[in-house]
């Protein structure tokens, strides 16, 4: 009996001995399998996590990373006959009143009287000369004869509904109808060279103009056969920079647009000289790509259902198109290296290096 207890005490032990083991193993192995399983497990997070940098970057340019591109001013201008009066209330209940209207719109928190009167391309109209007057600042120069119109409500052309200029435009008449002697009414306008020549034919007394085109329309360059000169200037609002859009992350340089369909804006727009700039410091022309013409609303349902590979958009950002656009799939914003960026401002006076920040869509 005695040897039974003692064989089955022994097996026990035996048993107990390799459950051990088997435990210390499993454990081994659980612990390397673990370590495994939490590397292999870190890889594919790391995998998730490149993944969702991919992502991140891919959107990169929309959400999460600056990008570096060029900008050309938003300019208010007038027509000469617009009374003096009807352009001081225009310029100071804007610029006296920036907080408010950064309330209803962001774009408001742009405005700087530093910049605002800073253009030297064309003159300034004497009602918004007096304002700057007032403020310690001298424009570089004053329209002689201009101002001397009736006062009466005024009509401003913006630009189209899914670009900065309308939604901006309408805060800016709306504030100042609403808290001065003058009435502003804002319209959707079809881009900088047609609310010059809108202004020029008096459909309008103000108008939303992109600071190049504004020059060209001045000193009858490019988009104009002749000067157009009874026009002013009322205040240089913000910087609108020139914004890549795609939907392609293969598209990551200004040289991938190469044989691409490209929309270089609008009909009458600036946004057209703004690509062929940008293109022509890349060493690309028009021909080198399939360039489509089309606003920016145009270009952004496109690029939803993939007609075309990218499209330029000239505008202060967050502009609603991109915007929307990036609501509904993933959206990136091309950027300019600073060589090429080197290269254009030194070919064109009228762009400003600029950087739209992450976070901006």
């Amino acid at each position: 009996m005695k040897k039974v207890l003692s064989l089955l005490m022994a097996v026990l032990m035996l048993t107990v001995l390799l459950t051990a083991c088997g435990g210390d193993s499993g454990s081994t192995g659980g612990s390397t399998g673990g370590s495994d399983a939490g590397q292999t497990s870190g890889d594919t997070g790391s995998g998730d996590a490149d993944a969702d940098a991919g992502a991140d970057s891919g959107d990169a340019t929309t959400t999460s990373v600056d990008t570096n591109t060029v900008a050309v001013g938003a300019v208010v201008i007038a027509r000469d006959d617009v009374s003096e009066e009807d352009v001081y209330n225009f310029v100071s209940t804007i610029f006296n009143n920036t907080d408010a209207i950064t309330e209803q719109h962001a774009k408001g928190g742009e405005l700087d009287l530093t910049f605002a009167s800073s253009v030297t391309s064309v003159p300034y109209h004497p009602g918004a000369a007096k304002y700057f007057k007032e403020q310690g600042i001298d424009v570089a120069a004053v329209k002689d004869g201009a101002g001397t119109g009736d006062s009466k409500s005024l009509t401003f052309t913006t630009g189209g509904s899914t670009g900065t200029y309308y939604a901006f435009g309408g805060v800016l008449a709306s504030y100042v109808s609403n808290n001065s002697g003058t009435s502003v009414t804002a319209v959707e306008g079809n881009g900088s060279q047609s609310n010059v020549e809108d202004l020029t034919a008096g459909d309008v007394q103000l108008g939303f103009v992109q600071s190049d085109v504004m020059s060209y329309a001045y000193n009858g360059e490019r988009l104009f056969d002749s000067p157009v000169t009874n026009f002013s200037v009322v205040a240089a609002l913000y910087m609108e920079q020139v914004q890549i859009a795609t939907t392609n992350p293969d598209i990551k340089s200004v040289a991938d647009l190469e044989g691409k369909i490209v929309s270089i804006g609008a009909s009458g727009s600036g946004v057209y000289f703004n690509a062929i700039d940008v293109l022509g410091a890349y060493g690309l022309t028009e021909d080198d790509i399939q360039p489509v013409f089309q606003s920016f609303g145009d270009s952004a349902d496109n690029l939803k259902d993939g007609k075309i590979d990218a499209a330029f958009i000239v505008a202060g950002a967050p502009t609603p198109a991109i915007s929307d656009l990036a609501l509904s799939k993933p959206t990136y914003l091309v950027g300019l290296d600073e060589e090429h960026t080197n290269a254009l401002l030194e070919s064109s006076p009228f762009y400003s290096a600029y950087t739209i920040p992450a976070g901006t869509y």
